[in-house]
């Protein structure tokens, strides 16, 4: 068996872990663990960097008969270690013994429940994902690591959420150098920091849920395309239900996703995309608008960014979107159009009631390298008479057309790998 200690929160050993690091005749792990750790004097000692030399060094130590121990910080179970030494040596194979997991002390030090908190990790991978989380959550917790760390998140969320709280925890567990700073995000991009554990992201008012029965952030919604009269608007200024129905699909918003909703008008699209966990951006160029899309939001308790102003002229100030719903633009709409799809990650979606418009839109989306489709949709509603008597009243129809980012061809894909 391969013995895997979480190490590095405070808590002592528990005496079957000494036992199992007493016996070791390798022991592998981050330098300052093994240099915390009391391993015997007569085990061979692996610095954990680039795991494929390591796990070579275990396992070949292994078919020599010797005792293994990988030290690793709190719960090697949880964004650890444990996840790569179970594919390569497999789950039967590991003897886990975990410490305390760094996001359950910080939380434990600030006096709040994590029970509804999100958890993202920020170690090894894109850092706008992490930033996108706490944009659309109240209370999220994010495992650093290089390039990845306050500073980093503290630029991102400065000019976008700039209201949100940060709680950088330093060296958890360390009784001289356990550090808990409060900051906002323009303070922690100003600032230099080193040893960070974790750092937990709150929206302060919403630091406190009611009690739950299931961990994590909030549930996928049970119902979408809600009603039109779920939003305030002005003069039937919505996207209608059936057509959000379809703009969803389409959009596939999802946890650490960024969607733009240009002409956002109530921003029922910006909402019904931040309930399903996604962060929104509403781009509206009236005044009256921008107060339906935050009245909207907070009806619906979600967190909807709202950007006073006309594309494509504001649009150059926001982050890159993994997708885009256009719900109007009026003579600008190509170039709002083209403006969206050259930055869009994923995908752009545009809702028009005018046919003439329709080739400019799909050439726009086309030359900016998407894969494009559309369909009209003609929907006709159940509509009571007098006599208990129903008809059908048919809406207007609307053309839904959208672009698609084409994924890497496989051929790309390997290519790219070899050089």
């Amino acid at each position: 068996m391969i013995t895997v200690i979480g190490t590095g929160t405070g808590a002592p050993l528990a005496p079957d872990a000494l036992a199992a690091l007493a016996e070791a005749t390798l022991v592998t792990g981050a330098a300052r663990h093994l240099a915390a750790a009391e391993v015997p004097p007569g085990a061979k000692q692996v610095v954990l960097g680039p795991l494929a030399p390591a796990f070579d060094a275990i396992a070949e130590h292994r078919e020599r008969g010797g005792r293994v121990v990988v030290l690793a910080s709190g719960d090697p179970g949880f964004f650890g270690i444990v996840r790569a030494l179970a594919e390569r040596f497999g789950p039967r194979e590991l003897d886990v013994r975990p410490g305390t997991a760094s996001v359950a002390v910080a939380f434990a030090r600030l006096g709040l429940p994590w029970d509804d908190a999100l958890v993202v990790s920020a170690h090894g991978r894109d850092l706008r994902t992490a930033a996108n989380v706490c944009r659309a959550h109240p209370k999220t917790a994010v495992l650093t690591g290089p390039g990845a760390g306050p500073a980093e998140l503290g630029a991102e969320l400065a000019r976008r959420a700039p209201e949100r709280v940060l709680v950088v925890a330093s060296a958890l567990g360390d009784p001289r150098r356990e550090r808990l700073v409060r900051v906002t995000p323009a303070e922690a991009a100003a600032r230099e920091w080193d040893a960070v554990s974790v750092i937990i992201c709150l929206d302060e008012e919403q630091a406190l849920s009611p009690v739950r029965t299931v961990a994590g952030g909030r549930a996928t919604p049970d119902r979408w395309a809600l009603e039109e009269s779920a939003f305030a608007h002005r003069d039937s200024m919505i996207t209608k239900a059936e057509v959000r129905a379809l703009a969803l699909a389409r959009i596939g918003p999802r946890l650490g996703d960024l969607v733009w909703d240009i002409g956002a008008g109530s921003g029922s699209v910006a909402v019904e995309c931040a309930r399903f966990g996604a962060a929104a951006v509403a781009v509206e160029k009236t005044a009256e608008g921008c107060e339906h899309v935050r009245a909207n939001a907070a009806a619906h308790h979600v967190d909807v960014r709202v950007v006073h102003g006309a594309a494509p002229t504001v649009l150059s100030d926001l982050a890159d979107p993994d997708a885009v719903f256009i719900g109007g633009g009026g003579r600008e709409l190509p170039a709002i159009v083209t403006a969206c799809a050259r930055r869009a990650r994923r995908t752009v979606v545009v809702a028009l009631a005018a046919l003439d418009r329709v080739p400019a839109v799909r050439a726009a989306l086309a030359g900016a390298g998407l894969e494009t489709d559309g369909v009209l949709l003609q929907a006709s509603r159940l509509a009571p008479l007098p006599g208990d008597v129903t008809r059908l009243a048919a809406a207007n129809p609307v053309f839904l057309l959208w672009g698609d980012r084409p994924a890497p061809s496989a051929v790309s894909v390997v290519e790219g790998a070899v050089q």
